[in-house]
């Protein structure tokens, strides 16, 4: 698992909307924490390739990842909040995909199918209107 260092961060601070009385017409309590993750020297490769492609709509075209939090009507909160986002889609990041290996069904699986398709088919043929001949 990846952990971000603190210096590779960079966060803003602005005025939030919302709940928050008074106070949130005077305090600056929203973050907008930025991390280029294009040139990070903390992520490998393919976990730099995964995390740019998980960030989606997150993500700039100069490879920064932007995270706004104001879900916290404090400073330190938002900025907890926002690292964590952050840490958590890096750790999904992290994880390699594990690509399945195709397979072949075995002489005896076959056999078994037909032999099922064989018994459903006498099932079936022994339906219907009985013939002239009964």
């Amino acid at each position: 698992m990846t952990v971000i260092p603190e210096n590779e961060l960079e966060f803003r601070f602005f005025r939030a909307g919302g709940p928050g009385g008074q106070n949130v017409n005077k305090v600056s309590t929203a973050v907008q924490m930025r991390f280029d993750a294009r040139n990070s020297p903390s992520l490998t490769e393919p976990v730099r390739a995964r995390l740019m492609k998980l960030a989606g709509s997150r993500l700039t075209l100069d490879g920064i990842i932007l995270i706004t939090a104001v879900r916290y009507r404090t400073q330190e909160r938002n900025r907890a909040d926002a690292v964590e986002r952050l840490q958590g889609l890096v750790d999904k990041a992290s994880i390699a995909p594990v690509y399945r290996v195709p397979t072949k069904p075995t002489r005896a699986s076959k056999e078994r199918r037909l032999e099922g398709k064989a018994k459903r088919s006498t099932i079936k043929s022994g339906r219907g209107r009985p013939g002239a001949d009964d």
